[in-house]
């Protein structure tokens, strides 16, 4: 079995009309893996991240103002969504989601959370619709298996993941990989471990012959025991925000690629479904559904 953690309040967030974050396609996934014969007992429910955690990686004011609706509006903004209780509750489970996929990922081999990927969060402020990074801690979690050294934390969503960059640049047994289309936000990059920037329009063969040499050149330059795998979807050439030009078999052969040689060289992975935004729910999900079927879920 293959663990993965879900939960239903990942769709569960009010928005304004027209708002660009998906929240359907969470439950869509779970739906749609549930339709192609995968059961209840191959779920985990996670529970939501503790404040005191949070608390001891990021910035403690952020995080309060932030929990208790004092996060000023310019802030607000810059993250993407309107503040409620609902979005904190959200939020938190989500990222205790991935941190729970973390833990199972060590203990099975592999874990897939059906969200996650909150890699424009920094210590002291949000960005992107990401409120606190979730790859950070969860790569802080498994450090703390006597197993585990050193973790990669592998970011194939089109985005950079800046915050994780940020996060991690001092921290000598975390080491970051970002591929991600160049002209693409966040406007202001990161210094990841490794960054590779993609030009607008990358077909299949380029960017599965980067994915390749990166993981193998990562892995093979910081030894890691341990893999966190954000398999963004926004590669897909229908995909609104992503200006690259990836096709569903190429997203499925990339995250082949990710599970096969990291099975190879015999480290445990725990991925996360990274950005999709496509407004047509279902195509979006049939996209993200590709990662479950290279894990081998479906």
């Amino acid at each position: 079995m293959i663990p993965l953690v879900f939960h239903p309040i990942y769709s569960q967030l009010d928005l304004p009309v027209r708002h660009r974050f998906p929240t359907e396609k969470y439950q869509g996934i779970r739906n749609a893996l549930a339709t192609q014969g995968v059961t209840d007992d191959s779920f985990f429910r996670p529970t939501p991240v503790s404040p005191k955690d949070l608390c001891k990686v990021f910035n403690p004011q952020y995080v309060q103002q932030l929990l208790t609706g004092n996060l000023d509006a310019k802030a607000m903004r810059r993250i993407g969504f309107p503040w409620s209780a609902q979005l904190i509750q959200r939020s938190l489970t989500a990222v205790g989601g991935t941190v729970l996929s973390a833990e199972l990922a060590l203990e099975h081999g592999k874990a897939l959370n059906l969200t996650g990927g909150y890699h424009h969060a920094f210590a002291n402020y949000g960005s992107g619709f990401c409120l606190f990074n979730d790859l950070y801690l969860a790569a802080l979690t498994m450090l703390k298996s006597p197993k585990i050294d050193k973790v990669l934390i592998f970011d194939c969503d089109v985005h950079q993941g800046d915050g994780t960059a940020k996060l991690a640049e001092n921290h000598t047994q975390i080491y970051t990989v970002s591929i991600h289309a160049e002209k693409n936000f966040p406007y202001r990059k990161q210094h990841s471990d490794m960054d590779f920037n993609l030009l607008k329009g990358t077909q299949d063969s380029e960017y599965l012959d980067t994915v390749d040499s990166a993981l193998y050149l990562a892995i093979n330059t910081c030894q890691p025991d341990a893999v966190i795998y954000d398999a963004g979807v926004d590669i897909h050439i229908n995909d609104d925000l992503g200006h690259l030009s990836i096709s569903t078999e190429g997203v499925y052969q990339r995250d082949c690629m990710v599970f096969d040689i990291c099975k190879r060289k015999g480290l445990p992975v725990a991925a996360v479904i990274g950005g999709g935004y496509q407004r047509n729910i279902k195509a979006l999900v049939k996209v993200h559904l590709q990662l479950y079927k290279a894990a081998g879920v479906i």
